[in-house]
């Protein structure tokens, strides 16, 4: 029916089982072994990459013949990217902010009166008449049409 074995024979089956383990583990630590190694050179040969590109652009030597820039002109900071968690907290910030809104009593009595009220006293004033530019002998810029001329515009044809 089945194979008959005997003690002696079943400890060695164990003693090779246990051995094939150890050799699978031995095997599988000189893997990762060698994969951190290679990874290690990979990212060495990354970094002087990277270095000899931001070598080839230094224009440091040309500062010399450059003439010195003004204090006022600075230089425009990167634009903002919004990283995913900097979105959460400003989204959070955010709507903390439009609930309190929300709530405010003077928000509840009366929307786009309060909403007028804030735009008022936080926007500055703005003069509601443009200038007229002039030339330097006190003319305005800008031909005026003659009034026979514009009428013939009005006049359909």
């Amino acid at each position: 029916m089945g194979k008959t074995t005997s003690r002696g024979d079943a400890a060695t089956r164990a003693e090779r089982k246990f051995e094939k383990k150890l050799d699978f583990y031995s095997k599988v630590r000189q893997t990762i072994s060698s994969l951190a190694t290679n990874k290690a050179i990979a990212k060495n040969k990354k970094v002087r990459s990277r270095q000899k590109k931001l070598k080839a652009y230094d224009l440091s030597t040309l500062t010399e013949f450059l003439p010195d820039l003004k204090a006022s002109q600075q230089p425009k900071p990167a634009e903002f990217k919004l990283k995913s968690k900097t979105r959460k907290n400003l989204v959070l910030k955010e709507d903390n902010q439009l609930q309190a809104v929300i709530s405010h009593p003077a928000f509840q009595s009366d929307p786009f009166g309060a909403i007028h009220q804030h735009l008022q006293s936080t926007q500055p004033t703005v003069d509601e008449k443009p200038k007229i530019r002039e030339n330097k002998n006190g003319n305005r810029k800008g031909k005026k049409k003659s009034k026979a001329s514009a009428g013939l515009q009005l006049m359909e044809i």
